[in-house]
């Protein structure tokens, strides 16, 4: 982007909450449904005479949300009828809320949350081939949380990353899933760009289904933006959709000032006191919360673990969960903390190599790999044989050392065995000798590889090396 210019981007981010049944009735809370339209009652579908009940696990699961991100919770809090026409909007409206949201002034990120408030999902639209359009309510009435940010956010690297954070902070909370490619988290971005402190003309990017979508949609409109001011073309204020195939955005209809929403409060269900009901009381809601991504992130990192490493412990759950299991395993001088480095390590790169795509669980046991590690630190594997010894624990869960002997990948260290191998060597290996002697540093290399040869792989290859050395030198 021309450094002359400044974007301003500000998100809406909706996410389907974890509950067992939707936001107003009882049907299943099951966004993994395939078969159509058979989640649904007379209320999910909009029969005229059927009253609204509301989910109180909802209530709480945003509740918990609003409390992780330090927002301002509501004590009152009442639900709105939004009133807009769409074929998958079965009432003519939507209960949301308006003037009296769940959370306001959250932070995340570094980003200031202006508000975050509860509502039920629409109905789906799908699409057959041009020829014609059915909806499957399957999706109509799941609890819904829409987090609107302020308009703070300068890239659409920020803007992703936010969108990141948030999805972990849900997983790690059980509130949802958030996967974005299920549409069960949806983002819009309200974006404008302007020479001066002044906002430009605003545009929306709708329906963004995936990080990269967001990143690369916000960065697209940001040079679009740029480019048209440097020409003087006038920016027209419309609602676009992001084309992945052609990796740009496409006009789908021009924006009006502002939505007519009609808002007025629900009359099929009563205000709410949030302060008279015991779990929603803060003690509860803080003592309901798991450990937060940031936390874990920051006491990773303070162990010297590497930020890339920590990050995949941060975002793959199962990861994190097995590494905690391993510490709690580990024999694990209090001095230091090699240990634990070697193990992040062996997790986030040969466990994950070996594991199969899509794995729910880690196929061993903490303690079995706790003892790996405590092999690989006492030299007595190297660090190949422990890659080898690992694969094979994979394929049945079974303690090292067993592995270890029956494959013969047990590293020797000891110093009388390993000096009278050195010995060997140097006798039967005249030429290097007088190479290395002569100052040719590669020859010491030919005779380590020569030790390794003839203890069969069991030598330790850094001990080795020093005992060379030293009969070299003498």
């Amino acid at each position: 982007m021309n450094n002359n210019y400044q974007a301003t981007i500000g998100l809406e981010i909706h996410a389907q909450l974890k509950t067992g049944s939707k936001m107003f009735c009882a049907c299943p809370n099951d966004p993994e449904e395939t078969k159509p339209n058979v989640n649904i009652c007379p209320t999910c579908t909009g029969h005229p005479g059927t009253l609204p009940v509301i989910n109180y696990e909802a209530v709480h699961q945003l509740l918990r949300i609003g409390r992780a991100l330090n927002g301002e919770l509501a004590d009152f809090t009442e639900f709105d009828r939004k009133h807009y026409f769409y074929p998958d909007i079965p009432k003519g409206y939507q209960i949301s809320q308006d003037k009296y949201p769940l959370v306001l002034n959250a932070r995340l990120k570094g980003v200031d949350i202006g508000r975050i408030h509860l509502e039920e999902d629409t109905a789906r639209s799908v699409h057959n081939k041009g020829k014609e359009s059915l909806v499957d309510f399957n999706r109509s009435g799941l609890p819904l949380m829409e987090l609107v940010t302020r308009p703070v956010i300068k890239s659409g690297r920020e803007a992703a990353d936010f969108a990141r954070e948030l999805r972990l902070l849900l997983r790690y909370l059980g509130a949802g899933e958030a996967d974005m490619e299920k549409g069960q988290m949806r983002v819009e971005a309200n974006l404008s760009v302007s020479a001066d402190e002044n906002l430009g003309t605003k545009v929306e990017i709708k329906n963004l289904n995936s990080f990269k979508a967001v990143e690369k949609a916000v960065a697209y409109e940001i040079e679009r933006h740029s480019r048209m001011l440097d020409q003087g073309e006038e920016i027209k204020q419309q609602t676009l959709g992001w084309n992945e195939q052609k990796q740009e955005t496409v006009a789908q209809r021009m924006k009006e000032e502002s939505n007519d929403y009609r808002y007025f409060p629900e009359p099929d269900l009563p205000p709410m006191k949030l302060s008279e009901v015991e779990e929603f009381s803060d003690e509860q809601l803080l003592a309901s919360l798991p450990e937060l991504p940031w936390q874990r992130r920051d006491r990773y990192l303070s162990w010297g673990i590497k930020e890339q490493t920590v990050e995949v412990l941060v975002s793959e759950l199962m990861l994190g969960g097995f590494f905690d299991q391993v510490l709690k395993e580990l024999d694990r001088p209090s001095e230091e903390n090699k240990k634990v480095i070697l193990s992040a390590n062996y997790i986030t790169s040969d466990l994950v190599g070996l594991m199969e795509e899509g794995g729910k669980e880690v196929p061993i046991s903490a303690g079995n790999f706790a003892d790996l590690i405590d092999m690989i630190y006492q030299e007595k594997l190297s660090s190949r044989g422990g890659k080898d010894v690992l694969a094979k624990m994979l394929e049945k869960d079974r303690g090292p050392e067993e592995i270890a002997r029956q494959e013969g990948l047990l590293q020797s260290s000891d110093q009388g065995e390993l000096q009278k191998l050195a010995v060997e060597v140097i006798k039967e290996n005249p030429d290097p000798v007088k190479e290395y002697r002569a100052g040719k540093e590669n020859s010491l290399k030919f005779l380590i590889g020569q030790a390794m040869k003839k203890s069969g792989g069991s030598a330790n290859p850094q001990k080795m090396q020093e005992l060379l050395k030293e009969e070299l030198d003498k």
